[in-house]
């Protein structure tokens, strides 16, 4: 079960469903992270003593979305066995009840289900898979290799809104100009007065997948969270292959948006990790042991200590910089 339950206010008020199901597509080949990625799936690679796909289901339950669907690929076996029963290793530590714990959690954090996608063609393409699981309600997709801070969470606010509206409810980061042909980018204008009682809304009037800088109608990027009403997989069953000759899913979130479903997102100035490259991966690696109580203040010494022969001032400098670039608060 998860720490926190959802609020079913919403749903009470509107008479819609409130989503309690997640989606992470997780059959990526990862080529970025080779040759570490042929054996390993990236989202089990660690961060610190936790892989990056932990944080994310954490991220989910912490939210009420106890039911979580992996969308898998070939060789990606481990990420079911990471959340699986080790009797023989609990039987192991027995007599070391901090490390059980830390292990029986990954049993008890949600119900885990699978499905298999055997090509890669696209995260449009990824999501439909699974409509068997969802059906026509709505439901969460967080992508695999990003997360947010637990004490600054996105998910809860975002449930909120899409109870409210029965639309498509994205979340928004603001990127620097050069860096759009990187993300889906949107164009948005203010949002509805009755929904600015819950976070930093705006109202989306239009997507485009990886533009240029000079074609990008903003520097609003869209974080790997959505939360979609089931009629999501009509459309991409409708989609016609778009960017690198994939199935997006911003396209197929497009047809419905222009056929009238409400799009609505919010601009999360949290901070956001993001492990989807090598950089990117290293410096939340950094970040979160630097921040870690057990062993930050021995870390960051060290790290000062490596950075500039014990100068502090450059190496705060330097994490101040690490936690910019993995989408801190002053991003």
């Amino acid at each position: 079960m998860s720490e926190h339950s959802a609020n079913p206010s919403a749903a009470a008020a509107t008479g819609r469903p409130r989503a309690v199901k997640a989606v992470i597509p997780a059959a990526g080949l990862a080529t970025r992270f080779l040759p570490a990625t042929k054996a390993v799936p990236k989202e089990l690679l660690p961060v610190v003593d936790r892989p990056v796909l932990q944080y994310i289901v954490e991220e989910a339950t912490q939210a009420g979305l106890n039911d979580v669907l992996l969308i898998t690929g070939r060789g990606k076996t481990a990420m079911v066995d990471h959340f699986d029963r080790r009797p023989d290793l609990e039987e192991r530590l027995a007599n070391k009840p901090e490390l059980l714990a830390a292990v029986k959690r990954t049993e008890d954090l949600a119900e885990i289900y699978t499905c298999r996608q055997p090509e890669q063609l696209g995260l449009g393409h990824a999501v439909g898979y699974a409509e068997s699981h969802v059906g026509d309600q709505p439901f969460a997709v967080l992508l695999g290799d990003e997360f947010v801070k637990m004490d600054e969470p996105l998910l809860p606010a975002m449930l909120e809104l899409q109870a409210r509206t029965g639309g498509i409810v994205l979340a928004f980061f603001e990127v620097d100009p050069a860096e759009t042909k990187r993300y889906g980018i949107a164009s948005v204008e203010p949002a509805e007065p009755e929904y600015n009682d819950i976070a930093d809304i705006v109202k989306v009037t239009g997507m485009v997948e990886k533009p240029k800088p000079e074609d990008a109608p903003s520097n609003l990027a869209v974080l790997g969270r959505y939360v979609l009403p089931g009629r999501i997989f009509d459309a991409i069953r409708r989609t016609e292959p778009g960017s690198g000759g994939e199935i997006q899913l911003t396209d197929a979130m497009e047809i419905l948006r222009t056929e009238g479903v409400p799009v609505h997102a919010i601009v999360y100035r949290g901070t956001r990790y993001d492990t989807g490259m090598p950089l990117g991966y290293l410096q939340t690696v950094v970040q979160i042991a630097a921040e870690r109580e057990d062993l930050g203040a021995e870390f960051r010494k060290w790290l000062a200590e490596f950075v500039n022969q014990g100068d502090e001032t450059v190496t705060s400098a330097i994490l101040d910089r690490v936690r910019d670039a993995s989408g801190g608060p002053n991003t």
